[in-house]
């Protein structure tokens, strides 16, 4: 009997409390087999529909267990790369006009190239950071992987200066708040390290 479809739920939320797997040691080998074999599927396809369609999927529905097999693998490695850009994805597909807020004033604070290389139209609302983050993660499929990575990484660099700014406005008026969006602002923090590292590791041919 077939197993029926349970798409990944993501709720905002879950980017609070996400952690990859530690020890190098447990990450499994399914994991990687199984994100080897949807990038090299979608790569080597010379039908224009297939990545289309594969892409249309993923975005529209996650991917089901395999996600839940990916989110524990390292993060400095394929499987745990694909796991933080559909989680981020994920993210701003719940809360579009609260992630747009927090991107804005990320760029206003952000004293390096990273607004510029994470690529969002401006002014960046809720429609160009939905249409950003898309972007992104169909350039895992039909662009540079690296180049995917990077941009992510610039994103989550961007929202990481965005989540401290807003933390800092909010103190005092709500500092429960300010509590969660610090820590938020440090998950992405850590998220944009562990990106960037997974890229250079991608353009040398090492990530697996």
């Amino acid at each position: 009997m077939e197993r029926p479809h349970r798409p990944v739920r993501l709720p905002i939320e879950a980017f609070d409390v996400v952690k990859g797997a530690e020890d190098p040691a447990t990450i499994s080998r399914i994991a990687h087999e199984t994100a080897q074999a949807l990038l090299h599927r979608v790569r080597g396809s010379d039908d224009p529909e297939v990545v289309a369609r594969t892409v249309r999927y993923t975005i529209e529905n996650g991917i089901d267990d395999v996600a839940e097999l990916w989110s524990r693998s390292a993060a400095r490695s394929l499987p745990g790369s694909l796991w933080r850009l559909y989680l981020i994805h994920a993210a701003v597909s719940r809360d579009a006009v609260g992630t747009a807020e927090v991107y804005r004033r990320g760029v206003a604070v952000d004293r390096s190239i990273s607004h510029i290389v994470a690529g969002a139209v401006e002014p960046t609302g809720p429609r160009e950071i939905r249409a950003l983050t898309e972007e992104i993660l169909r350039g895992a499929f039909v662009g540079d992987f690296a180049d995917a990575l990077a941009r992510a990484a610039a994103f989550s660099a961007v929202m990481s200066l965005g989540s401290h700014a807003l933390a800092e406005v909010t103190d005092a008026d709500d500092p429960e708040h300010a509590s969660l969006v610090t820590l938020r602002s440090a998950r992405y923090l850590e998220f944009s390290k562990d990106l960037a590292a997974s890229a250079a590791l991608a353009r040398d041919g090492r990530l697996d």
